[in-house]
């Protein structure tokens, strides 16, 4: 791949080799996924929406040790879980009290949390990467699903937790006041605590 194409974070994220985090370290990987999903699944229960958080939770743990590592979120995981969590979600209506309603809160959810950072990285750009912004739509998808204080709790910790750790890295001098820190992980994290407090 050509350095231009490496700074093209649209090719980058489907031509570079993005996996190899997760293939350098498969044994913690795996043990974050199991232990993520054993906790959703815990807190979700036999309900009919398990299956679109179990999937979250093993993209999400693959995510935050992508970002982690290279600072990027792929394509090939943040786009296709759209349609992915839009379609488990969906399937889960029928079986789920409110579930019409529940469904048309996490497409406001969705909606509402994208807005939020696409504005955040058209004013600030050095703030944010584009593939936070992608990935917050579907954190977003979720935390709408489960409700106004899921949301809300969630997006609060994303920036609670990211916030603690800059300031973390300053006070231990690790990072410069400038210096960019992957986000994606903070974010996963706080979707994580709104699905735990609230499913």
């Amino acid at each position: 791949m050509s350095a231009e194409a490496a700074e093209d974070p649209v090719v980058w994220s489907w031509r570079a080799d993005w996996t190899e985090p997760v293939r350098a370290r498969p044994v913690p990987v795996a043990a974050v996924a199991v232990l993520v999903c054993g906790v959703l699944g815990w807190r979700v229960g036999l309900r009919a929406e398990l299956a679109a958080f179990v999937y979250l939770g093993v993209v999400g743990t693959a995510l935050g040790f992508v970002d982690a590592a290279l600072r990027r979120l792929p394509d090939p995981l943040t786009l296709t879980a759209y349609p992915a969590g839009l379609a488990l979600l969906g399937a889960a209506v029928p079986f789920t009290e409110d579930g019409g309603r529940r469904y048309m809160a996490a497409l406001a959810g969705m909606a509402v949390l994208w807005v939020f950072f696409a504005v955040q990285w058209f004013a600030l750009p050095s703030a944010l990467g584009l593939g936070d912004v992608k990935l917050s739509g579907v954190l977003g998808l979720y935390l709408g699903w489960l409700g106004s204080g899921a949301w809300v709790l969630g997006v609060f910790s994303m920036f609670v937790l990211g916030g603690l750790y800059a300031v973390g890295l300053l006070v231990l001098r690790r990072a410069g006041r400038k210096e960019a820190i992957p986000f994606g992980p903070f974010m996963l994290l706080g979707a994580f605590a709104g699905v735990v407090v609230y499913a």
